[in-house]
């Protein structure tokens, strides 16, 4: 059966428009990539496509591009109809991951390639080449070739590139996937300093959830070609809005369970009080309730702290300043949880494989979904 995606558009009182995506579709012969997307970027902000490979986030990167034909649908930067203009007709600078500097120029030849092409003076261009050098942090790089830089540093020299006639739209696709993983988040830093320092409107295509969380000031997770929800960060961890959204972004523990009426829920032999629950079920209702490792207390709290439980802990994974836990609860009837330590927690309660420990379920923090086929 075909989805079609909701209509989303911020509150934003005072915003700007930027880029205005209205009932986007594409076909590839027998298969949709992308169904009837709708959405508003609003100027300056950095918005993150994330979602699976596959997903379309970066065919609707292309299309916004020209790089991509839609099949339907209309897209307007500020207001004017670029639908159906050649890539060289729209206002965009574009950092792909490979980089796709020019080998045989130098850093500033690179960088002052599209200024050349609008024919902008000499001194012009020379002023600008150093100023954008200086701002991505290689002021003494102009003379050198792209063979001489590392990787992070050819990805600055693609950014300045980009940024170099002044775009009113600057598209990142998956600009960092190629970088080990200390250059990736020195990188990603970097690239959110500037982006907030010019104020460019910012696309950026990634799968890394990491990226997308500690980047974006809005998320646009995707899958299958539609849009499964819109939202800053923090809501799209805390409150998300599929249970797709919950499983793809962070570590979420799923426990199978039924509704019992007035946001509470029975899994195992347990009764859970689930008060951030946005839904509500008829009681009998087969649900899966979502939770986060770190949602849980520990410690000292109440006897009156709903959602309490003695896990067994299975087995620990230590990542340095936190750790995972494995626990199990002959109370849940069979089911497991993920917990989340900080390394002061590990050591203060004593988290080692073999150990029972007393916890309590954040109640405003457990999300509930209709199970598959189950009725809301």
């Amino acid at each position: 059966m075909e989805m079609t995606s909701a209509k989303f558009v911020a509150t934003r009182a005072g915003s700007v428009p930027a880029l205005e995506i209205q009932g986007v579709r594409k076909e590839f012969e027998t298969f949709t990539a992308l169904r009837h997307i709708d959405l508003t970027v609003y100027q300056g902000e950095m918005l993150c496509f994330l979602g699976p490979s596959g997903c379309g986030k970066t065919t609707l990167l292309r299309i916004i591009a020209g790089l991509e034909k839609q099949t339907a649908g209309t897209i307007l930067q500020l207001g004017r109809d670029i639908s159906a203009l050649p890539p060289a007709r729209r206002d965009y600078g574009i950092v792909f991951q490979s980089y796709a500097l020019f080998p045989n120029l130098t850093i500033a030849d690179n960088v002052a390639y599209g200024l050349v092409n609008r024919r902008t003076g000499r001194a012009e261009i020379a002023q600008r080449v150093q100023e954008l050098l200086d701002l991505v942090g290689l002021p003494s790089s102009g003379r050198k070739y792209p063979s001489q830089l590392s990787g992070g540093q050819q990805q600055r020299v693609a950014l300045a590139r980009a940024l170099a006639t002044r775009p009113g739209l600057l598209l990142l696709d998956e600009p960092l996937s190629a970088l080990d993983a200390l250059e990736r988040v020195r990188l990603r830093g970097e690239i959110r300093r500037l982006q907030q320092q010019v104020g460019v409107t910012t696309i950026m295509v990634t799968h890394d959830q990491e990226e997308a969380l500690s980047m974006a000031d809005r998320i646009v997770v995707m899958n299958h070609g539609v849009i499964e929800q819109v939202g800053t960060p923090l809501e799209v961890y805390e409150r998300p809005a599929t249970p797709f959204v919950a499983d793809f972004v962070g570590r979420v523990n799923v426990l199978a369970g039924t509704a019992l009426g007035g946001r509470r829920f029975r899994v195992g032999t347990l009764e859970l009080t689930c008060e951030g629950c946005s839904r509500e079920f008829e009681p009998g209702t087969a649900v899966n309730l979502y939770l986060r490792p770190e949602d849980r207390h520990i410690g000292q709290f109440g006897g009156d702290t709903p959602n309490q439980l003695t896990v067994n802990i299975e087995k620990v994974e230590f990542l340095g300043d936190t750790c995972m836990a494995e626990a199990s609860c002959e109370h849940l009837g069979g089911q497991s949880l993920c917990l989340q330590f900080t390394l002061d927690q590990f050591h203060d309660h004593g988290i080692r494989a073999g150990q029972p420990l007393r916890i309590a379920l954040r109640a405003s923090r457990i999300q509930a979904f209709a199970a598959t086929g189950a009725k809301r």
